[in-house]
C-alpha cells in the first residue's frame, strides 16, 4: 500500500524529496540551460513513475501521488532548487488534471495511465501566428462531420511537438457567436493524417518550439473534453495555474547566482556601480520571491488563483530579463562569445540566460497583456 505523504511533518516531507532528488537525479542534467526533450530525460520520466513522483498532484486513485497543495509546494521549490529540469510534462500538469475533473470515465481510462507511463507525451495547440495573447482570435477550426470533427489550420509556438503523441487543441466550432464563445477544447492523436509539425530553430540554438499545420484532420467527436462550445473556460483555468509556474523565481534566482560567481572572477563585485545595481536587483528577486509565495499559499489552502496572478507573470519574466541584461554588462567582451567561457578556474556560459530570458515575457500571455488583465479584472479600469 502506497504510503500516505500528507501524514508527514513540512520538514520531514522536505527532507525524503531532497534526499530523492540527490540520489536518483543525474548530475549532468542539473540547472539546464534548455527545456530538454524526451531523449534526453525519458530516463528520468520513468524513474520518477516508477517511484510513483511523475504526478506528485494527482489523486492516488488515478496513479498519482496524492499530496496536498502544502507537500506538492514543497516538491515544487525542492525541484526547483536541485536544478531539476521539467519532463515534458503538459500531459501531467494540464491534460490530467483537466481530465480527472471533467473528462468520462472512458477518457480517463483511455488517456491517465498512458501519460503516467510515459508512454503518451503531450504538447499544447492554443497560439496561432495571428492569435497568441488574443488566443480568443483563433482561426483553426474544428466542423462536426457526424461524429468526427474536421480541423483545419495552424498553432505555434507549440513546445516540443516534435516529440509528442498527442495534443490539446482550442479549435473554433461555432463562428456565429462573440469570440470567446464557439471555442472547443479537443485531444488528438499527433500521429493522425493531415498533421504536419515543423521545428522552429530559437535564438539560443535550441529547437523547443513548433509550428503544427492541420488539413483536413479528422478527429473522433470522443475527443471533446466538456461541452461542445465552452473550451475557453477551460483554457482559462489551466492558463492561470501555467502563470503560478512561469513566475517562479527559480529562473531570476539562478542569473542572479551566475551574475554573482561572474563579479567575484572578473572583479567586478568591488566596482561601486555594480554592486549598487546588484544591490537593486537582489532585492527585486527577493521581492519576487515575497511575491510567489503569496500565491503558492493560495494553492496550499486550496484557494482558486485569481486575475492577479498576471502580477506574478510580469514581475518574474522583467526581473529574469533585468538580471541578464546585468550580466552581459559585467562580462564585459566576453558577453559576445557563445558558449562557456573560461573565467579564472571556471566556465561560465553567458549568453545563454540571456536568450533564454527574451521569450519569457512573451510566451505564457504577452506582459502587455497581463497589464490589461490587471487593469481591467483587477483594478477595474475602463477598457481604451
Amino acid at each position: 500500500m502506497q504510503q500516505d505523504w500528507n501524514a508527514l511533518s513540512d520538514d520531514e516531507f522536505r527532507k525524503l524529496i531532497r534526499a530523492f532528488f540527490v540520489t536518483h537525479y543525474p548530475e549532468e542534467l542539473r540547472y539546464s540551460a534548455h527545456r530538454l526533450g524526451m531523449d534526453k530525460v525519458g530516463g528520468w520520466y520513468k524513474t520518477l513513475s516508477d517511484h510513483g513522483w511523475i504526478a506528485p498532484a494527482w489523486p492516488r486513485a488515478f496513479g498519482g501521488a496524492g499530496l496536498d497543495p502544502r507537500k506538492l509546494i514543497i516538491f515544487i521549490e525542492e525541484q526547483e532548487a536541485h536544478g531539476v529540469s521539467r519532463v515534458p510534462d503538459h500531459g501531467i500538469i494540464m491534460v490530467g488534471p483537466l481530465l480527472i475533473q471533467q473528462g468520462t470515465p472512458e477518457q480517463q481510462q483511455r488517456y491517465l495511465p498512458k501519460i503516467i507511463s510515459g508512454e503518451e507525451i503531450w504538447c499544447q495547440g492554443y497560439s496561432e501566428p495571428n492569435a497568441g495573447s488574443d488566443l480568443a482570435s483563433l482561426r483553426t477550426e474544428a466542423v462536426l462531420d457526424g461524429d468526427v470533427f474536421v480541423i483545419n489550420g495552424q498553432k505555434t509556438w507549440s513546445t516540443l511537438a516534435q516529440e509528442a503523441t498527442h495534443m490539446f487543441l482550442l479549435a473554433r466550432t461555432d463562428k456565429n457567436v462573440r469570440k470567446q464563445e464557439g471555442i472547443s477544447f479537443i485531444l488528438l492523436s499527433m500521429s493522425t493524417p493531415g498533421i504536419t509539425v515543423r521545428p522552429m530553430r530559437t535564438l539560443s540554438g535550441a529547437e523547443e518550439f513548433c509550428e503544427v499545420f492541420f488539413d483536413n484532420v479528422r478527429v473522433p467527436r470522443s475527443g471533446l473534453v466538456g461541452e461542445l462550445n465552452k473550451g475557453w473556460g477551460v483554457a482559462k483555468d489551466l492558463l492561470s495555474f501555467e502563470r503560478l509556474f512561469l513566475g517562479s523565481p527559480k529562473l531570476a534566482q539562478g542569473a542572479l547566482a551566475r551574475l554573482g560567481t561572474l563579479a567575484q572572477l572578473n572583479g567586478k563585485a568591488y566596482d561601486p556601480a555594480f554592486r549598487a545595481a546588484y544591490d537593486q536587483v537582489q532585492l527585486d528577486v527577493a521581492d519576487l520571491n515575497s511575491l510567489y509565495r503569496r500565491f503558492t499559499e493560495q494553492v496550499r489552502n486550496g484557494q482558486k488563483l485569481g486575475a492577479d496572478i498576471s502580477l506574478l507573470k510580469i514581475w518574474g519574466t522583467e526581473t529574469f530579463q533585468r538580471i541578464t541584461e546585468l550580466i552581459l554588462d559585467c562580462a564585459g567582451p566576453a558577453s559576445m562569445v557563445d558558449g562557456p567561457t573560461l573565467m579564472g578556474n571556471q566556465a561560465i556560459d553567458v549568453l545563454s540566460p540571456f536568450y533564454n530570458a527574451r521569450p519569457s515575457s512573451i510566451y505564457g500571455g504577452t506582459n502587455e497583456i497581463q497589464r490589461n488583465i490587471l487593469a481591467s479584472s483587477v483594478l477595474g479600469l475602463p477598457s481604451a
